[in-house]
């Protein structure tokens, strides 16, 4: 945690070290999970008593395109043996897409005692530390959730309408390829999910990435603010709202806007580009 503390993030109690989970990994007030955009790495290996949250199945109302209601919420921290005082640290692929998108999903049900292990998987496999195969033997618990609150740190599309009309401050965190209309998904995967190709208008392009070492770790606080305050000229007091294709490329630009950086109003819009890119009507940039 020194290192972390050093760095000067206006949060940084929200991110612990692979040294800190290998310390806590008996801990029965921390819970560790694992999500990841590859279904088959958790049970290939992961973390010691580590449980698996997909973002598919087990945050994603299976018929709406929607996430998971408080019944569903209550249902899936009881199976993973959480209550609302247990620490919940996330860590997974990606240099931790999914894990901040996940953290992101718990926090609309109010369980903000959510913490980001920096690196991620990556970082504690090039360590040398141990995974394991065997999943943990769980008691469940009973798990109160209030109703999932979408208000605060969620965007709806007629909200980003009405947030570039006021020329709010936007960014597209996808690739430049993405953001200019050139593909409509990133290097690697299959060119799909939207009829247009381009970006919401007034949006600034910040490829989530760039906010990550090559380790998969965050950046520290001086770097972030070149590039947020210094480079997109992004104003900490201001309403911001990020976006990617599906929203878990921006939950990431989100965590380190509202917790590393301390931007006071943001919002992930999850809808994204497969929704803004799908809609009749709806303005697009090239």
């Amino acid at each position: 945690m020194s290192d972390i503390s050093s760095r000067g993030y206006a949060n940084p109690d929200k991110l612990v070290s692979t040294g800190w989970v290998a310390e806590h990994l008996n801990d029965s007030n921390v819970r560790v999970i694992e999500s990841n955009e590859d279904p088959l790495l958790y049970p290939s290996g992961h973390v010691s008593g580590a449980v698996e949250v997909d973002w598919v199945k087990d945050l994603n109302d299976p018929l709406r395109r929607d996430y998971l209601d408080k019944s569903g919420f209550e249902a899936l921290a009881s199976r993973i043996g959480i209550t609302p005082q247990t620490t919940a640290v996330f860590y997974g692929d990606k240099s931790n897409w999914w894990a901040t998108y996940a953290l992101w999903v718990f926090e609309l049900f109010g369980h903000t005692n959510a913490k980001i292990m920096d690196g991620g998987r990556l970082k504690w496999v090039e360590e040398g530390r141990e995974l394991t195969r065997e999943k943990p033997s769980i008691s469940p618990t009973s798990y109160n959730a209030p109703e999932r609150d979408d208000s605060q740190i969620r965007a709806f599309r007629d909200g980003v309408l009405a947030h570039i009309g006021e020329n709010g401050q936007l960014v597209d965190v996808r690739s430049p390829g993405e953001f200019s209309g050139e593909k409509l998904h990133m290097e690697g995967y299959p060119q799909e999910g939207a009829v247009r190709g381009g970006h919401i208008p007034g949006a600034s392009s910040c490829p989530w990435s760039r906010a990550a070492n090559e380790d998969g770790t965050f950046k520290n606080a001086a770097e972030l603010s070149e590039i947020y305050l210094n480079e997109l000229g992004l104003d900490p007091a201001e309403p911001t709202i990020a976006y990617c294709r599906i929203g878990e490329r921006s939950s990431h630009t989100w965590f380190v806007l509202s917790n590393l950086l301390g931007f006071g109003d943001v919002r992930n819009y999850d809808g994204s580009w497969t929704e803004w890119g799908n809609s009749v009507g709806l303005p697009i940039e090239k």
